[in-house]
C-alpha cells in the first residue's frame, strides 16, 4: 500500500496503471504538438571557462587613446605661431631703433637734433617694452602647457608599456623595427644621392620659407603729412634697391580728384618719413592730368623705378628714378578708368582697375578684361623691358575683393569683414594652378579702406595705404 499527501491509498497495481496512463498522456501530447508544427524546446549544453592569465586594460587602453586624441587637437601650429609673429614684430622694432639711434646721434654731431627724434626713439622703445610684455605672457603660457602636456605624455607612455606586455605575438615590436630599419634605410640613400644644390632665384610658387600661414600687425601707423586730406595713394620701399639706398621709403600722394598724381616723395629713412623732414620730391609729369601721370593708387617701386596706371589709358607705365625717362607698355584688353575696380559691398575704390606687385620673383600686374568677365587676370612682367612674360587666369571676380598682393609667386586678395578689419580669404598658385577660397587671415584696419596693398619680399612686410593712414604688417610663413 502507497499512501500520498492527498490522504489517498492505492495498491501497488492500481498504481502503475495510473503511471502507464499518464505515460501514454504525454506521448499524446507530444504528437499532437508535431503534428502541430510545435517544436519542442531545444537540448542546451552549459560549460564555464576560466581565463588564468591577466586581463587586458581596457579602460587603460580608452583613457590613452583619449589623452591622444585631445593631445593632437590642442597642441597644434597655430599654437606657436603667436610667438613666431611677436618675434618677428620685434625684430622689426629692434631694426627701427638702431636706425633711429644712429640717425640720432649723426644729428647730435651736427648739433641739428630735435626733440622729434628723441620722440621717435621714445616710441620705439614703448613699443619694444610692450611687446617684451606680451611675448613673456605668451611664453609663459606657452611653457605652462608644454609642462602640461609633457606629464601627461610620460603616463600614456608608461601605459603604453604596461599594455604592450599583451603583445604575445609581438607584433608591435616587429612594426618599430620595420620603421626603424625603413628610416636608416630612407637617410642613407639621402646621403648617398644628396648633391649640392644650385644658387637660383626661387620659381614662382615655391617659397624657400613656407607657405603663407597669418598677418600680423599693424607693426607700424601713422597719418601722412597732408592728415587726412587725401584718402588715396600708396607708399613702401624698394625690393630691389640702388646701393645706398636699401632704407629709402617712398610715398605718393594722389592730389588731384584723389585719382591722380604727379610726382613721388623720397624719404632716406623711415624715421624721416615720420619726422617729415630730409624730403625729396621727384617729378614725374608736368601736372597730374597730363599724358602719363599717374592714375590710381596701384604703384610700385621696383629695381630704381616707378611702375604705375598711365594717365586715362589701360596701359603701364614705367619711370626711371636715375634717368628720368618715361616708357610705356600696352595691357590687351584690360579694363581701366573704373570699369573693374576693387569693391568692398557699400562701394568701390576708384581707379583700382590695374594693380602693380612686387614679390621674390619681380614685377607682376593684377587686372581684369571684358573678355574674361571681370576674373582676376595675372600677368608677369619683365621689369626692363616692360613687356609681358606670361598670364594667368582666375576664376576670382575682381570686383569683390578689396585687394590683393604677390608673394612667392601666389596671388593673395582680401574681402571686406567690417569697418575695423579685412581678411586674406583667397589664393592662386602660379605654379600649380590651384585655387584656394578657404584661408582666413584677418588683419585689423585704421579706417574702413585700403586703397594700396603691396608685399616687399627683403623684409616680409605688407605696406598698406588705409584712407590716409600708412601702415606696415608682418607676413608670417612656415
Amino acid at each position: 500500500m502507497i499512501t500520498l499527501r492527498m490522504g489517498l491509498a492505492f495498491t501497488s497495481t492500481t498504481l502503475l496503471v495510473l503511471l502507464l496512463i499518464l505515460g501514454l498522456s504525454k506521448g499524446q501530447m507530444e504528437e499532437e504538438e508535431k503534428l502541430k508544427g510545435v517544436t519542442p524546446p531545444p537540448k542546451s549544453c552549459l560549460c564555464e571557462l576560466q581565463n588564468l592569465g591577466a586581463t587586458f586594460p581596457w579602460q587603460e587602453f580608452q583613457i590613452v587613446h583619449s589623452f591622444s586624441s585631445n593631445c593632437t587637437q590642442t597642441l597644434t601650429k597655430q599654437e606657436f605661431i603667436e610667438v613666431d609673429s611677436l618675434l618677428a614684430s620685434l625684430y622689426y622694432r629692434l631694426q627701427n631703433l638702431e636706425k633711429d639711434v644712429k640717425d640720432f646721434e649723426a644729428d647730435f654731431d651736427t648739433g641739428l637734433y630735435s626733440v622729434i627724434s628723441l620722440r621717435i626713439i621714445e616710441i620705439e622703445l614703448t613699443e619694444i617694452s610692450s611687446l617684451l610684455l606680451k611675448l613673456n605672457q605668451t611664453s609663459h603660457n606657452k611653457k605652462a602647457l608644454l609642462d602640461n602636456l609633457t606629464a601627461q605624455m610620460q603616463t600614456m607612455a608608461d601605459k603604453l608599456e604596461e599594455i604592450e606586455q599583451f603583445d604575445r605575438m609581438h607584433v608591435v615590436q616587429r612594426q618599430q623595427e620595420s620603421k626603424r630599419i625603413k628610416r636608416s634605410l630612407k637617410e642613407c640613400e639621402a646621403e648617398l644621392e644628396a648633391t649640392p644644390a644650385p644658387v637660383t632665384t626661387p620659381a614662382p610658387g615655391n617659397c624657400p620659407f613656407g607657405r603663407l600661414l597669418n598677418i600680423t600687425g599693424p607693426n607700424s601707423f601713422m597719418v601722412t603729412q597732408y592728415s587726412t586730406s587725401y584718402p588715396y595713394g600708396a607708399w613702401g620701399m624698394d625690393p630691389k634697391p640702388a646701393p645706398g639706398k636699401e632704407d629709402r621709403h617712398w610715398l605718393v600722394i594722389l592730389t588731384s580728384s584723389n585719382i591722380y598724381g604727379n610726382y613721388i616723395r623720397m624719404y632716406n629713412s623711415h624715421s624721416d618719413l615720420v619726422a617729415a623732414k630730409q624730403v625729396e620730391d621727384i617729378t614725374v609729369t608736368s601736372s597730374a592730368t597730363t599724358t602719363n601721370s599717374i592714375m590710381g593708387p596701384g604703384s610700385v617701386i621696383y629695381n630704381n623705378a616707378y611702375y604705375y596706371n598711365c594717365y586715362s589709358s589701360s596701359r603701364v607705365c614705367r619711370f626711371d628714378l636715375t634717368y628720368k625717362n618715361i616708357s610705356t607698355m600696352e595691357l590687351p584688353g584690360a579694363g581701366s578708368s573704373n570699369k573693374f575696380p576693387y569693391c568692398q559691398p557699400s562701394s568701390c575704390f576708384q581707379y583700382t582697375d590695374i594693380d602693380l606687385a612686387t614679390d621674390e620673383s619681380g614685377l607682376w600686374v593684377i587686372y581684369t578684361s571684358q573678355a574674361k568677365f571681370g576674373n582676376v587676370i595675372l600677368s608677369r612682367l619683365d621689369a626692363n623691358n616692360l613687356t609681358l612674360l606670361q598670364t594667368w587666369y582666375t576664376s576670382l571676380q575682381k570686383k569683390i575683393i578689396t585687394n590683393a598682393f604677390m608673394a612667392c609667386g601666389v596671388l593673395y586678395a582680401t574681402r571686406f569683414i567690417d569697418s575695423s578689419y579685412d581678411e586674406v580669404f583667397y589664393s592662386f598658385d602660379t605654379t600649380t594652378g590651384v585655387e584656394r577660397s578657404t584661408l582666413a587671415f584677418p588683419f585689423k584696419k585704421m579706417s574702413t579702406n585700403i586703397q594700396h596693398l603691396n608685399y616687399n619680399p627683403r623684409n616680409h612686410m605688407l605696406y598698406v595705404y588705409n584712407d590716409a593712414y600708412i601702415l606696415t604688417y608682418q607676413a608670417v610663413f612656415g
